[in-house]
């Protein structure tokens, strides 16, 4: 394994460029201490502190509803025109990118992630911005066809308040996909931010608000999920809630979503398949599948993290995947060589490594990995190597249960009904990977797996304007997309009477 490191700059060992932010909470259009208590946020390549961080309370939660009420039917943004609504959307994504290498620094030093992926991620939410900004200039009402002596109109109007809760893999590019659109519909906005990664959703709502955001619009409260989370979903003034998280927590926040009739937006977990065909371009699938799985240190909903080769191809294709694997470099994002770097979190390295030692005991192979890496320059961080298993049925806990991590459960098939029996026996269904020359193969198999998002010969490619979902216990409705704004909007009908006779009716 090549490991690469780099050094740390001062600020309690936090990396180069990190620069922390006060340690203030968002609550209505004011910056203020929360009372709920603090949590220290840690760089997860070193193990030191960034930074302490207050929480926010239930009473931090009824001031943001009641500002956000107030704020999304005051005159100046209630009765802005969509077009007008998207001025706001340009201003908050031009403003992002003039301090993107900041964001982009932040979010590596609280989450791990390479500088090139944060960087990417910073872009990705400035034209998350820019693409809703763009829906709302070409926006129409639909102007239905009557069936009688009626003109009839569909429209779409505000929810009122939205609460988004959002995962500690991606902050600032998730917190984009929820507020851009809920914005856009006319909302106001209650975040809750992950409480590992709260630094870069903070950093992110003091340029939305200086960017002329109206106050009471956007409020960010980070702390407990058991606190602040339950709060916003509870809240009788919160209209929709949307999450994007684990599935047993998606799956409580839906129970209580039932309870209020609350309409609600689930991106859940994933243990999606990457498949190859026998008749794939093996450097491309090699290079593909490494992606899939250990990019984002494998932290990533959508991993590639069950793959299955053709039995004819398996041992040449997994020898080759396993010596590829092996030569990843691993360091701290700061360090330009890095590919994989450390997960987010010390705790969260355990229950990986779990997860493996799980694998062991099950009868499986550990081809490369396996362990945290054995450099002392790397001891201090949440570091795990790349992981390759094989010798495990699909039916095995590691090929079922979502690990979250660098770890790839290799699976050989037959023939196609033996693959979409095995790729399709999973309660999730969020993703999936085809690698082959024969795009009518592709297709057919696109059709029959089970997945939102089916990628044929690419992995983890996305586009703002196409909508993105799960299905099964991987989620419930769509972000993304012109549909995206309509996810934060109630459709109301309006019918105009065209005659001019009295309803006979009541003669």
């Amino acid at each position: 394994m090549t490991v690469t490191t780099t050094t740390h700059q001062a600020h309690e060992h936090a990396p180069a460029q990190f620069r922390p932010v006060p340690d203030e909470i968002l609550v209505g259009g004011r910056w203020i201490t929360g009372d709920g208590g603090t949590s220290e946020v840690l760089d997860p390549a070193t193990g030191a502190v960034l930074q302490t961080v207050s929480h926010a309370t239930v009473d931090d939660v009824d001031a943001a509803v009641a500002a956000g009420h107030r704020a999304a039917a005051a005159p100046e943004w209630r009765d802005l025109l969509p077009h007008q609504r998207a001025r706001y959307l340009v201003r908050i994504a031009d403003a992002i990118e003039e301090n993107a290498p900041r964001l982009a620094a932040l979010q590596t030093a609280n989450t791990g992630k390479t500088l090139a992926e944060t960087s990417a991620l910073v872009a990705s939410a400035a034209g998350t911005f820019r693409y809703f900004a763009a829906a709302l200039e070409t926006s129409d009402a639909d102007l239905t066809a009557p069936r009688g002596e009626y003109l009839t109109m569909s429209l779409w109007e505000p929810i009122g308040v939205v609460g988004a809760i959002t995962p500690w893999n991606s902050p600032i590019a998730s917190d984009a996909q929820k507020i851009a659109p809920a914005l856009a519909a006319g909302n106001a906005v209650v975040l809750k931010p992950a409480a590992w990664t709260p630094l870069v959703s903070l950093a992110l709502a003091r340029i939305i608000q200086e960017s002329g955001l109206p106050d009471g619009l956007l409020s960010v409260l980070p702390g407990r999920g058991s606190v602040v989370g339950d709060a916003i979903v509870r809240h009788p003034g919160v209209g929709k809630v949307t999450f994007t998280g684990g599935t047993g927590t998606g799956r409580a926040l839906a129970h209580e979503a039932a309870e209020k009739l609350m309409p609600v937006s689930l991106e859940l977990g994933g243990k999606s398949p990457t498949i190859v065909l026998d008749d794939a371009d093996l450097d491309v699938a090699v290079n593909g599948v490494l992606y899939g799985i250990f990019s984002s240190s494998g932290q990533s909903c959508i991993a590639g993290s069950r793959l299955f080769v053709a039995d004819r191809l398996y041992e040449e294709f997994v020898d080759r995947l396993v010596r590829r694997a092996r030569a990843l470099r691993v360091g701290p994002g700061t360090d330009p060589r890095t590919q994989v770097g450390p997960l987010v979190h010390p705790r969260h390295r355990g229950d990986v490594a779990r997860y493996v030692d799980l694998a062991r005991s099950e009868g499986g192979r550990i081809l490369c990995g396996g362990a945290v890496p054995d450099d002392p320059e790397l001891a201090a961080g949440a570091y795990y190597l790349p992981t390759v298993i094989d010798g495990l049925p699909n039916s095995a806990r590691v090929c079922q249960e979502e690990i979250f991590g660098p770890v790839l459960i290799a699976l050989p098939f037959t023939d196609e009904e033996d693959l979409i029996a095995q790729a399709n026996d999973t309660v999730f269904g969020l993703a999936a990977g085809v690698w082959t020359a024969d795009y009518r193969r592709a297709w057919r198999l696109a059709r029959r797996l089970q997945a939102g998002t089916v990628w044929v010969n690419t992995y983890k490619q996305f586009s703002i304007s196409t909508p993105f979902g799960g299905v099964k216990e991987s989620g419930l409705g769509v972000e993304k997309g012109r549909a995206g704004i309509a996810a934060y909007s109630r459709q109301k009908s309006v019918y105009l009477g065209l005659g001019t006779e009295p309803n006979p009716w009541a003669d």
